[in-house]
């Protein structure tokens, strides 16, 4: 019986696993560093867990070979994860117009408890606790030895641990505070992998917070553009958070990766109320003054924009919130107009791996074999999930790439010398 290790007990272990144990002449051992496994999907959809999208497509994803993602993607794509799914007794729900997928429950508890569930039922072995420090490729398969020097709760340290095939799954560096760490690009790389610069993706960015700060909490849908040096380096659009520190929301998250990459020099451009023309905006105002001519300026943009952003249009463009309407001249309703439509925000960085979703870059797929995510370099070993240069858009499309790319990882390790 072929046993197979397999390191991390985020989204893409857990579907390695799965996938590998259902052939029965397999043993399968999931190692995780952390107390339990699926920590990090708790937290993934603000609590809630967009588990895919039914937009998913190898268009939403990013790599310096991007393409590579795409035959896992079409193996088990979003229909068959959520068949899957199913079939383990989890129901789901998709949301209206953005084609994300959520537990019916609404809590990410109800995924993680469905997996951990299987992972008991099918027989698979859980060593939590477990860190895995180092990887040595042995006559018969691998040795994957954990760090010295026990852990908290005593358990597994120390020791090592043989299998004939390895699956390294232990996600990026993203989200450090919940578990993100470097350890499988580390292992990777000692058997020798390389990877690409690491960047955090899906992240809050910082910006000049001296218009944020008072709209903070407040959201809004707008059209974002990017640019550096006056070129544009990427546009989205979507809901937008205000905070103390800069911007948040999906629009922002979907910018995240390049600002990200680009580094220094960056200016976000928002476009409120981005259904309407400067000219729309523009005849707006001129009828709202001319409808309530002694109604203060701060009334201006009610029924159109939060207060909060109305007031700091208005200070930006120099007008006081207390002029009464019929004082505006057409020069005022300009500059709101246009304030409306351009109103930047110089980057200042991003809030770093602890607050990104999902690591940008990782280890090169060149040297993974996308058919089967076999390792050109080392036979039987394998990689899935994040801690591949493979990342997706906002909106449930990594956590299809670690179904996708965990379960075949899991059905390919799982295969015997003369059958599928």
């Amino acid at each position: 019986m072929n046993t197979i290790l397999i390191i991390g007990g985020g989204a893409s272990g857990m579907a390695a696993a799965l996938a590998a144990r259902e052939r029965l002449d397999c043993r399968v051992v999931l190692l995780e560093r952390q107390s339990r496994v699926g920590r990090k999907l708790l937290a993934t959809g603000n609590g809630r867990c967009n588990l895919t999208n039914r937009s998913a497509a190898p268009g939403r994803y990013h790599g310096e070979n991007a393409a590579f993602a795409v035959p896992a993607l079409e193996r088990f794509g979003v229909d068959d994860t959520l068949s899957w799914f199913s079939s383990l007794g989890l129901r789901t729900r998709t949301e209206d117009g953005s084609g994300r997928v959520y537990p019916l429950s609404d809590a990410a508890a109800s995924v993680v408890d469905t997996l951990r569930l299987a992972l008991e039922a099918r027989g698979v072995e859980t060593r939590c606790g477990f860190e895995a420090s180092r990887v040595t490729r042995t006559e018969t398969g691998f040795a994957v030895e954990a760090a010295p020097g026990g852990s908290r709760d005593g358990s597994d340290r120390g020791d090592t641990i043989r299998g004939d095939r390895l699956i390294v799954a232990c996600g990026g560096l993203a989200g450090t505070r919940l578990g993100g760490t470097k350890s499988g690009y580390e292992l990777l790389e000692s058997l020798g992998h390389r990877r690409t610069r690491l960047c955090p993706a899906l992240v809050q960015l910082r910006t000049d917070n001296a218009w944020t700060r008072a709209m903070k909490g407040v959201r809004t849908q707008a059209a974002l553009t990017l640019t550096q040096g006056g070129g544009v380096i990427a546009q989205a659009a979507g809901e937008v958070q205000f905070t103390d520190y800069g911007v948040s929301g999906p629009a922002v998250f979907d910018l995240s990766r390049a600002a990200a990459a680009a580094g220094d020099g960056c200016v976000l451009t928002l476009r409120l109320l981005p259904e309407l023309a400067e000219d729309d905006i523009m005849q707006y105002l001129t009828a709202k003054q001319a409808d309530f001519p002694n109604y203060k300026a701060e009334y201006l943009f009610t029924g159109a924009l939060h207060n909060a952003i109305a007031r700091v249009l208005l200070r930006r463009t120099g007008i006081s919130p207390e002029a009464y309407l019929w004082a505006l001249d057409e020069s005022a309703l300009s500059r709101l107009a246009d304030a409306a439509v351009r109103f930047t925000l110089p980057v200042t960085g991003t809030m770093g791996f602890d607050g990104a979703q999902v690591t940008a870059g990782g280890v090169r797929t060149d040297g993974f074999d996308p058919a089967t995510m076999e390792s050109r370099l080392v036979p039987g070993l394998y990689a899935c999930g994040e801690v591949l240069d493979i990342d997706g858009d906002c909106g449930g499309f990594n956590l299809q790439w670690a179904w996708s790319s965990g379960r075949l990882a899991g059905t390919s390790a799982a295969r015997t010398e003369d059958g599928p």
